[in-house]
């Protein structure tokens, strides 16, 4: 009898920590289906440019030489700065900055409230943006997504539009596995339902090399171009635009745009 109350014990055991495994497995499974998977979220915390310094590569060894037009400084900011100094910057002529919102349809960034609320604060004017990642979801889904989660627009006077960031996969192939056709009509579906959420259409964040090669298409008419060069000049833009609206010009010590207009002109875009 006591032999047999053991075996029977060891069975419950044996049958307790098969149950548990395969929850774990289930669950493990399950969120990375939908990239909330805690190792996940470490991993999706892509700063904006991060995969076009990787590919491109490219620093300016010093501020790029501008043009005889005005223009704004700005900065961008992820969940890699964390806290960041804002009065500082704002000290340095920063007067824009745009914040990660969003990542997928499964990922926000943890420091997106305090720094989306201390650039405001400071002064400056600010956006938010996301990183899409066209073979997880729906470009309408992830609109959703970003715009239920910090990236909408008021006609404040300091909020730009949203910014879509759209460079090279960081998981896989460098189109996500869609054709141009396919990358297109993914953008369209993302661009669209934020216009229809918002009101604005929103900026689109790429790199010339990289749309070239994935999109070549025509959105200049609709969405105003963030263009990434790190170098001391801006060099050709993507296929579709004639102008760009923002430029990243360096990622040292982290990301620092302009705006290409004057004060006046940022205010207006922020306007609507």
């Amino acid at each position: 009898m006591h032999r047999s109350r053991g075996t029977g014990r060891a069975r419950a055991l044996t049958f307790a920590l098969s149950a548990l495994f395969g929850t774990v497995l289930l669950l493990g499974t399950s969120a990375q289906a939908v990239d909330t998977s805690p190792e996940q979220r470490k991993r999706a915390g892509h700063s904006m440019g991060s995969q076009i310094r990787e590919h491109e590569g490219g620093e300016p060894s010093a501020a790029p030489a501008t043009t005889r037009n005005p223009s704004v400084k700005g900065m961008d900011v992820s969940g890699h700065q964390n806290w960041v100094n804002w009065r500082h910057w704002w000290n340095e002529g920063m007067r824009f900055a745009y914040v990660k919102a969003t990542e997928g349809t499964g990922y926000t960034s943890p420091d997106f409230n305090h720094q989306y609320t201390g650039s405001y604060k400071v002064g400056m004017i600010r956006g938010a943006y996301h990183f899409a990642l066209p073979d997880r979801s729906s470009g309408a889904a992830q609109a959703r997504y970003f715009v239920n989660n910090g990236g909408g627009w008021s006609a404040d006077g300091r909020t730009l539009p949203g910014a879509l960031d759209i460079e090279y996969n960081p998981y896989g192939p460098t189109c996500y596995g869609k054709n141009r056709g396919a990358m297109r009509d993914w953008i369209r579906d993302f661009s669209d339902t934020y216009q229809r959420l918002t009101g604005r259409y929103p900026a689109i964040y790429t790199s010339t090399s990289w749309w070239n090669e994935c999109v070549r298409a025509d959105f200049g008419d609709t969405n105003p171009l963030w263009v990434a060069r790190y170098n001391d000049y801006i060099g050709p833009l993507p296929h579709g635009w004639g102008f760009h609206t923002f430029w990243q010009y360096t990622s040292s010590p982290l990301d620092k745009n302009l705006f290409n207009g004057s004060y006046e002109q940022l205010r207006r875009l922020a306007r609507g």
